[in-house]
């Protein structure tokens, strides 16, 4: 069974930075491309970050590029997103997602993936 746990979040001032990860179990991860995802209140979910299965490709929203790095393990277990100069408007509950096929490389959209965790808040403070 896959799971997917999310942990790191939590009350940051604007500026401040904090690093998520996502552990996965269930399965033999080094395979699989992830991806972090958010969702605000009264918005929809939306793609944040994403890397392939060996760490050597990655995308970015426009709205955090330059600002987050996703990233993975060695053991490529657990995926992390640093977040820096962090913003109000990035408060949302992020997510961790994983696809079922091994094909996909970098997933940006929802629909690429099939595996969800529970969500950890973020919240930014002006």
């Amino acid at each position: 069974q896959v799971q997917l746990v999310e942990s790191g979040g939590g009350l940051v001032q604007a500026g401040g930075s904090l690093r998520l990860s996502c552990a996965a179990s269930g399965r033999t991860f080094s395979n699989y491309g992830m991806g972090w995802f958010r969702q605000a209140p009264g918005k929809e979910r939306e793609f944040v970050a994403a890397i392939n299965r060996s760490g050597g490709s990655t995308a970015y929203a426009e709205s955090v590029k330059g600002r987050f790095i996703i990233s993975r393990d060695s053991a490529k277990t657990t995926v992390y997103l640093q977040m820096n100069s962090l913003k109000p408007e990035d408060t949302a509950v992020y997510y961790c997602a994983a696809p079922r096929s091994p094909r996909l490389r970098v997933g940006i959209y929802s629909d690429d993936y099939d595996y969800w965790g529970q969500g950890t808040q973020v919240t930014v403070s002006s």
